[in-house]
């Protein structure tokens, strides 16, 4: 009964599977939310994957909302200095990232994804509520400041503390969600299937294309309103997507796939190092047969999958070797262990991929200070350049649409045409590999730096012109720079550093959340998400860090430094080629340290018997018990 069952189960196909009264379960061990096994036909796939692109598109809306546009609100309304509000901004954006990791810990260890993102969306949506009210009844005053030409009234610190409060509640709340969305989102497909396995490295580009296409509408409209001083409009806008966005989310509830949590991954970390350090004189066979792995347990755990011993890191190895007093705890050929006394090879090798990705995972941070640039200095350049389409007034944070638009229009160009070429050039049916497509993001994103500080030396070339032209009406400092605000060079020459930031993205954040989320532990899968965000969390500390250096070493009596209040007596287009310049530097440690990389090795999943195969209400299951 139980072969003819698996059999008829391989025979049929996806769409007439209930009809002939098969009901075919996942084979990657996702269960629903009762905690049974998942019905293909029932759960998951693109009904709850377009629910959670949806959902994740709404809350880009409602987080740029806020974002794009902070380090003006924080210069006009706040009146900071630019070199404060772009400060204060990477501070933030750094802040929000960094809030994956708790988001990934308590979701991998005890919440699961679908709870931890309920439950950080809902802070999230409380944020933005308390941001919106706090502005409005305390902050812009008088009503209709915070333009570019009106003025807000000094502050009070309650109202300036409730500002701060708000927004970085929003910053814990999306921080927390956004690892575990996209995760969740792969969840939904399963990797085993082949039809289900294209559709989740599909998932990822669809993912990064809703996250961009959300933030489009805060970038041109809400971005609009808000220049012109309409923040409160903005940010309740704001906050109603972020509630739709969260409704959305729940509505798939009885259609969503899950992984159950596999336990506190610090702790089963700290148990490979305890163990490792007690025998550290243990001596090893060459062949690892004295190395201890426990199947039954992990193939028991919702799906996930034993990892194969590699060579590397052999001191981890010891960990998890039997020793004469590990055999005397053997009893019925069952090993009772104390994990802080020895490990399972699947518990090294998880020490060891986490390892592993570190160093690729530095490389990418200082990519992430390129990219952080977007929403702090070139909105500041752009707010300095000739803002007029005819007599319309283009915000400077809009001109990040060419950015979105760019990443839409690479994600659909590498898929249809870039791939295929590259599947038919490297007989490699994913094409180009996930460390490849990284380094061509770090290329790009180095011509994205040079062309910004090309358009630059332009502007501050106008600027000079303009000086030594007395027709033009400017006045000039003594120095001959400009104390106008803008420059006559158009805004439009921004385009092709936006336009390559976007490209770029497509390489770099979309191969990182396939990379990261392949290489990562079955326990760790949020946590290779947090790895991407944590990445862009860092590389806005360093930003800030580097615009700190730059400015101290800069300034001079004579010299108000490369990032003044006034830009056109600074040097901005210097920062840009210093990026530049430092980006080719880690591309070079990248090549190597991808050369050098490790793959993880998964064994297979005994698809044949760990799937469960229902005929009517007949159940058969099937498992495999080994030591």
């Amino acid at each position: 009964m139980t072969m003819d069952c698996l059999n008829l189960c391989k025979q049929q196909g996806h769409d007439d599977e209930e009809d002939k009264g098969i009901i075919m379960f996942t084979l990657d061990g996702s269960i629903d939310r009762q905690g049974g096994p998942a019905v293909r036909g029932r759960t998951g796939s693109w009904f709850a994957g377009i629910l959670i692109l949806l959902n994740q598109g709404l809350a880009t809306l409602a987080f740029f909302g806020v974002g794009v546009n902070l380090v003006l609100f924080l210069t006009r309304v706040l009146d900071q200095d630019n070199a404060e509000a772009a400060n204060n901004v990477s501070k933030w954006t750094g802040t929000v990232y960094l809030c994956s990791l708790v988001g990934a810990f308590l979701s991998d260890a005890y919440w699961g994804r679908f709870k931890t993102c309920a439950i950080f969306q809902a802070i999230f949506v409380f944020g933005l509520a308390s941001l919106s009210l706090s502005t409005y009844i305390f902050l812009l005053k008088p009503r209709g400041c915070g333009d570019e030409k009106s003025s807000c009234e000094d502050h009070s610190s309650l109202g300036i503390a409730l500002f701060y409060i708000s927004i970085y509640l929003i910053a814990l709340g999306n921080g927390g969600y956004q690892p575990n969305i996209a995760t969740f989102g792969a969840d939904q497909f399963d990797e085993e299937d082949p039809i289900e396995g294209q559709a989740k490295i599909a998932f990822f580009s669809y993912f990064y294309l809703a996250l961009n296409l959300g933030s489009l509408f805060s970038n041109t409209i809400l971005g609009y309103f808000e220049d012109k001083g309409m923040w409160t409009l903005g940010f309740w806008a704001s906050t109603g997507s972020a509630g739709l966005a969260l409704l959305l989310f729940l509505c798939g509830t009885p259609q969503y796939r899950h992984f159950s949590p596999k336990g506190n991954p610090l702790s089963r970390f700290c148990q490979v190092v305890v163990a490792a350090a007690r025998k550290w004189k243990v001596e090893m066979t060459p062949s690892g047969d004295n190395l201890f792995e426990d199947v039954s347990q992990l193939t028991s755990q919702n799906g996930a999958r034993n990892m194969l011993h590699t060579q590397g890191f052999k001191f981890l190895d010891k960990a998890a070797v039997i020793t004469k007093k590990d055999l005397n705890r053997m009893k019925d050929n069952v090993v009772h262990t104390n994990p802080w006394h020895l490990c399972t090879v699947t518990q090294v090798e998880e020490v060891k991929s986490i390892l592993r990705l570190l160093p690729i995972w530095l490389c990418t941070i200082l990519y992430s200070v390129v990219f952080t640039q977007m929403a702090s200095l070139f909105v500041e350049q752009g707010a300095v350049m000739n803002t007029k389409l005819v007599d319309f007034h283009i915000p400077p944070a809009s001109m990040s649409s060419f950015d979105i638009l760019s990443v839409a229009a690479m994600i659909f160009f590498y898929r249809r045409v870039l791939d295929p070429i590259a599947i038919r050039i490297t007989k490699n049916p994913k094409g180009l590999t996930e460390l490849q497509r990284m380094g061509i993001g770090l290329v790009i994103a180095i011509m994205s730096m040079v062309s910004a500080g090309v358009v630059e030396v332009y502007r501050l070339k106008y600027i000079e012109e303009e000086c030594n032209n007395a027709t033009t009406g400017i006045i000039c400092s003594s120095s001959g720079s400009s104390v106008s605000s803008q420059s006559s060079l158009s805004i439009f020459w921004q385009i092709p550093q936006y336009v390559l930031v976007g490209a770029s993205e497509v390489f770099m954040y979309v191969g990182q959340l396939e990379f990261f989320n392949g290489q990562a532990p079955d326990g760790l899968k949020s946590f290779g998400s947090a790895l991407c965000m944590t990445s862009i969390s860092l590389g806005n500390y360093v930003s800030s860090l580097l615009v700190i250096m730059v400015m101290k070493i800069s300034t001079t009596d004579d010299m108000p430094g490369w990032i003044p209040a006034n830009l056109n007596k600074g040097h901005l287009e210097r920062f840009y080629f210093l990026l530049a310049a430092l980006t080719t530097v880690d591309l070079m440690v990248y090549i190597l340290c991808a050369k050098f990389y490790k793959y993880t090795k998964f064994e297979e999943r005994n698809n044949g018997q760990d799937n469960n195969c229902h005929e009517s209400t007949t159940t058969v299951h099937s498992m495999e018990l080994r030591v």
